[in-house]
């Protein structure tokens, strides 16, 4: 039967390149060896997984794969001469090969990509800071070399593609024929085949092992950003260069200070003699401590801009700004002198206020008086 291989990532025919890699990242993590302990069942499938994803990512194996299926990627199915087939196998299957183009050679391919979640503070993100992480990754094997093969014996030419990688179909056309090429499948396009694999990775080139790296996180980013560290992924299977490690970052939340792109907010509380008098305050900026000047008559609402007081630009130069929103705080409870202080102010401007409390005792005795 042909494997359906969107059906395998669980996507369908017209999923975007980054669909198909967002669904093979959260089913590799699911299906790893590392993380199913080694179940065979699991690992079968992470190779199928795997191996879907590599077809699907590549655009000219990806159109052969919609045009006929697995045999089109895997099989003996030859493709419509001019829309599958290079001028290279034109040249070959009219002339009978050395037709301008070199035979394409197998070759190791490149291990997957990588992902880890870094928890960031708010001010480890406005300023950057430098951080370690460990990652349990596929590294090249130590015993091999990445070869595969048990110390002392090497890799042979793949006899059925003969080094190539891949194998060559000849078909008849009303042209003449017609030569199509397929990745090998005893050698998986590699082009090499293993007789005494090494005990130490099986054969793969590859072992577990958990990696420290220094993560230089830049001045400025925001929640959700990624950083991708090129290479530093796992390892490609039998010597194959490694995959690139991406790093999303989660940066928590501040309790006296918000983010607005590269602006940040924030609150400074005054009292009511404070706002209506003026005051000289001091006030606790993302640099350190500052002084703050609140006008005579300030009302709740008002703004402060602290200019260059904000987040850096990741990709520029400058900061943004810092805006302190003044908050007027009516006094809830009050003592008897600081009562009588606001009534005579109020009789003062000529305001109408509400009566003293006279307390519970009073009010009884009034009802029932």
């Amino acid at each position: 039967m042909a494997t359906d291989y969107y059906a395998l990532l669980g996507v369908g025919p017209h999923a975007s390149d980054d669909d198909i890699k967002r669904a093979y990242r959260r089913m590799a993590r699911e299906l790893h060896p590392d993380s199913t302990g080694g179940d065979a069942s699991a690992e079968a499938q992470f190779k199928e997984v795997t191996r879907a994803y590599e077809v699907l990512r590549d655009p000219e194996r990806r159109a052969r794969y919609d045009r006929y299926g697995s045999d089109g990627v895997d099989g003996p199915v030859a493709e419509d001469m001019f829309f599958g087939s290079g001028l290279g196998d034109i040249f070959d299957a009219f002339f009978g090969g050395g037709g301008g183009r070199a035979q394409r050679r197998g070759g190791p391919m490149r291990g997957a990509d990588a992902e880890v979640v870094v928890e960031l503070s708010f001010r480890d993100a406005v300023f950057g800071v430098k951080r370690d992480i460990t990652v349990d990754e596929l590294v090249t094997c130590s015993a091999c070399e990445g070869s595969g093969a048990r110390p002392g014996t090497t890799a042979t030419s793949c006899p059925d593609c003969k080094g190539s990688g891949e194998l060559r179909r000849v078909r008849q056309s009303i042209l003449g024929q017609v030569v199509t090429a397929v990745p090998c499948r005893r050698c998986g396009g590699l082009g090499e085949t293993i007789t005494s694999p090494c005990p130490q990775c099986r054969g793969d080139g590859r072992t577990a092992e958990a990696r420290t790296f220094t993560v230089d996180v830049p001045a400025g980013v925001d929640h959700a950003s990624t950083l991708r560290l090129s290479g530093r992924g796992p390892a490609g299977p039998r010597g194959g260069p490694a995959g690139d490690l991406y790093v999303h970052l989660s940066v928590s939340p501040d309790d006296r200070f918000e983010r607005d792109g590269t602006d940040v907010h924030s609150e400074l509380h005054v009292s009511v003699a404070q706002a209506a008098l003026g005051a000289t305050l001091d006030f606790e900026t993302l640099d350190g401590r500052e002084t703050l000047a609140v006008a005579p008559g300030t009302q709740t609402g008002h703004q402060i801009r602290l200019r260059g007081r904000g987040v850096p630009h990741v990709r520029g130069r400058g900061r943004g700004d810092l805006f302190v929103r003044v908050v007027v705080d009516t006094p809830t409870r009050l003592s008897k002198a600081e009562e009588d202080l606001l009534r005579q102010l109020a009789a003062a401007r000529g305001e109408d206020v509400g009566p003293p409390d006279e307390g519970l005792m009073a009010r009884l005795r009034s009802a029932f008086g």
